[in-house]
């Protein structure tokens, strides 16, 4: 219970007599401040306290003068600045200026012993324990936000993985994703269904290391400078499997009614032909063009040649099935594969001979910033955007098992912007814990609670919420059982109140009663109508906590003060009349060149502020 609430309850008689407590207690320590000081500046030898002094005064022993209790108001205008000024700094300044409403429910929750391991000193320690290595980049940490109570800043540290779940307009970007991108002392990975995220974070990560702009859909609008050969992580069966996997997971729902027999069927087939592409020195666009086939019998032919046995088995049972079941397998399958139609989309992991491969290998070593762009709806390049964030994701985790401590010595960020539309990984609640161990730091952006089900299932979104070690909600939903939920781990607290009855009847009879009433910190109605730049951070080990969120715009990205110079490596390149870049046999890695500083951000107005608000 808190003293103001305490104080409500108070009787009216209480209430008076401890008011003139107070102002006898202001008003005795007024005078013997005062007379101190007075007799201190005129040297004269005055009555040692309030009492004496008027008893002298009475007495005529003593003549107050005027100055003396200029000395006496002046003492008693200090004891009551103090605490107002200090009363002022708590609550945030006069007028309680930046003020949010709900935002008295900072004072119940979140105390700084309770948060404490959230703050810059905590953060520090944690990175210096892990040994991080930050490349020159003042950065310990990836910034959350500040307290509403207390205005303490509060960091995740390399170790930590994040979900934030907020609805449209309200910050995601600004306050969050680029906040955190510049911060990133290494590799970054984000994916986005936007252009803003590469507007606003590009020209400063550009002084780190090189920007490489995967937009298979032309988001940014930008030439295509490079591709990506995709099966180069087809390497065996099980790869094959996992990209056929990822191929299903983005086109279609987890939710989605499954035919258990036609659906595994499918992508076992789309499996074994991936993988006699990739051992047939084929481009993806053969998977294609063997499901419109069924008697072509090349792929099978391929698996055998490459001892691939049972892939080869698998196949040739798909091929022999009866006609109308056939049928139905390579329909499904070329249903999952229909992305391959789009050419603009398949020139960005096929090869394009007159431009630069991008070798995975090399980016997960840099401290570059590979951008992943994708729309939903036709011509959706989530299949691929999605294949290329995995690839990235699992070679750091086997680079990091042969690190010391089994982890990056200077971390890796996957921020997965719009990830229900953009980077649809089914098995990312299963791995995101071990994300951290290996120094990953992975966040999860989600518009609400019910788009990690469509792409997770119930039980799969649960799994990676729970594992978050930072879970931000951000405003903007309206789902009751998700704010429920919130509303219950947010936690409550109680006040005493008193009720008085008064009978006409029997004269001046008086009853009181006295009981405590739980109330909870955020109701549903209040999560539900979080002002904009306030959100609720859940993290392990520590109270909820309201904080501000604070955009981009309104602060400054770390210094680089040790910049990465380009490597100096080559890879040679024939020459062709179509190479746009350079008619030598040789180029530099990576090609892409960074955007340059000069032009200033489209998304920032001249005043400042973001024309977009994420």
């Amino acid at each position: 219970m808190s003293v103001r609430d305490g104080f409500k309850s108070w009787p009216a008689s209480t209430i008076l007599v401890f008011i003139l407590l107070v102002i006898g207690a202001w008003s005795a320590l007024s005078i013997f401040l005062g007379v101190r000081l007075w007799s201190w500046v005129t040297g004269v030898q005055a009555p040692g306290g309030p009492f004496s002094l008027l008893d002298s005064s009475a007495r005529g022993t003593f003549h107050p003068t005027v100055g003396l209790w200029w000395c006496v108001a002046g003492a008693g205008l200090v004891l009551v600045l103090i605490p107002t000024m200090l009363a002022l700094a708590i609550s945030g300044g006069p007028n309680h200026a930046g003020r949010q409403r709900g935002d008295e429910a900072a004072s119940r929750t979140g105390r700084r012993r309770e948060t404490s391991s959230l703050e810059a000193k905590a953060v520090r320690a944690k990175a210096k324990r892990l040994g991080v290595e930050t490349n020159g980049v003042d950065t310990f940490g990836l910034p959350i936000g500040r307290a509403v109570a207390g205005k303490r800043s509060f960091w995740s540290s390399f170790e930590d993985v994040c979900v934030l779940i907020a609805g449209p307009r309200t910050g995601k970007t600004t306050c969050w994703v680029v906040p955190r991108i510049w911060a990133a002392p290494g590799l970054v990975v984000a994916t986005s269904n936007k252009r803003d995220i590469v507007d606003s974070s590009r020209n400063e990560r550009a002084g780190l290391g090189n920007i490489w702009i995967f937009d298979p859909q032309a988001i940014v609008g930008e030439p295509q400078k490079w591709w990506w050969n995709i099966l180069t992580y087809v390497t065996d069966a099980v790869q094959a499997t996992a990209l056929a996997q990822i191929f299903v997971d983005t086109t279609r729902d987890a939710t989605a009614q499954k035919n258990a027999y036609f659906d595994s069927a499918s992508q076992e087939l789309i499996a074994s032909l991936l993988l006699a592409a990739a051992r047939g020195g084929h481009t993806i666009i053969k998977v294609y063009d063997w499901l419109r086939d069924p008697d072509d019998r090349e792929p099978l032919r391929i698996l055998r040649g490459a001892g691939e046995e049972r892939m080869a088995l698998s196949l040739e049972g798909n091929m022999n099935l009866v006609h109308e079941t056939r049928s139905g397998v390579y329909g499904g399958a070329g249903t999952i594969v229909r992305f391959m139609v789009n050419d603009e989309a398949m020139k960005w992991v096929t090869p394009q001979h007159h431009l630069p491969e991008l070798q995975i290998e090399d980016l997960i070593r840099s401290t570059d910033t590979l951008y992943c762009l994708s729309q939903e709806g036709r011509g959706s390049a989530t299949p691929i955007v999605t294949a290329l964030t995995v690839a990235v994701t699992e070679a750091a985790v086997e680079l990091a098992k042969t690190q010391p401590g089994g982890r990056l010595r200077t971390p890796m960020l996957i921020e997965l912007d719009e990830a229900a539309n953009v980077c649809r990984w089914s098995e990312l609640p299963n791995q995101y814990s071990h994300f951290g161990s290996r120094g990953i730091v992975v966040d999860t952006v989600l518009q609400n609670w019910s788009q990690g089900e469509v792409v997770w299932g119930k039980e799969g979104m649960r799994k990676l919420w729970s594992a978050a070690n930072q879970r931000v909600y951000g405003g903007g939903v309206s789902e009751k059982d998700y704010l429920s939920d919130l509303e219950t781990v947010i936690g409550a607290y109680y006040i005493d109140s008193t009720q008085s009855s008064y009978s006409a009847q029997s004269g001046s009879s008086t009853s009181r009663s006295h009981e405590s009433q739980q109330r909870w910190i955020a109701t549903v109605a209040e999560l539900a109508a979080l002002p904009p730049r306030r959100a609720w951070l859940m993290s392990s080990g520590n109270t909820a906590v309201l904080i501000e969120m604070m955009p981009f715009y309104e602060s400054k990205p770390p210094k680089y003060t040790n910049q990465r110079p380009r490597p100096t490596t080559t890879t040679t390149i024939t020459p062709s009349d179509d190479n746009v870049l350079t008619n030598t046999a040789a180029l530099p890695t990576p090609w892409p060149t960074p955007a340059p500083s000069g032009p200033t951000n489209p998304w920032v107005t001249p005043a400042g502020r973001s024309s977009n608000n994420g």
